[in-house]
């Protein structure tokens, strides 16, 4: 944006209230701050003057220690961050590093015990359901073998069959050699 005598205001006040705030004097006024050597790119330097003598400028250190404790408020001030106002031997303030309000350990180890515990269902599931399986193979075999065993043709109980080989009648067995095939 353009740098022109409202801006050049604004700043010397956020200087002035920077020193204020700093020093809890009330005597610094936007006049102690003097701006030299603007330019179009809008650098320059500043120096404030201790106003009960006028003359003496505010040691550089102070000016630093004021800048720093009131960065953000003049960042705001020209809407601008650290990366965009930059002032020359004082170190820009780093936001605080941002914290989860989770820790990271604590979704991994959550992650984990999910996939575990489910895990674990699926395979109590799983048992439950070939055991009963098996026992309903089971079952059904012992019903159809009771139910071979139990024939009964007249009245008069037949031998069990063996429902997988099949049975053979020895009777035919021998008419079966005598016969020629065709």
């Amino acid at each position: 944006y353009a740098w022109d005598a409202n801006e050049e205001y604004l700043f010397k006040a956020m200087v002035a209230f920077a020193m204020r705030r700093y020093s809890s004097k009330s005597s610094t006024q936007i006049s102690n701050v003097l701006l030299c050597n603007v330019t179009d790119r809008v650098s320059f330097w500043f120096v404030v003057t201790d106003s009960s003598k006028n003359v003496t400028t505010v040691p550089g250190s102070e000016v630093e220690a004021a800048i720093r404790m009131n960065r953000n408020r003049i960042n705001s001030a020209f809407l601008l961050n650290d990366k965009t106002l930059q002032f020359l031997k004082i170190t820009s303030t780093l936001s605080p590093p941002v914290e989860p309000s989770t820790p990271v350990w604590l979704i991994v180890f959550g992650v984990v015990l999910c996939l575990i515990v489910a895990g674990i269902v699926f395979l109590i599931v799983s048992g439950i359901q070939k055991h009963k399986k098996k026992n309903k193979e089971s079952t059904e075999r012992e019903n159809l073998e009771e139910k071979a065993e139990v024939t009964l043709e007249n009245g008069i109980p037949c031998e069990a069959l063996d429902l997988k080989t099949g049975h053979i009648n020895g009777v035919f067995a021998a008419d079966d050699e005598r016969f020629t095939s065709l």
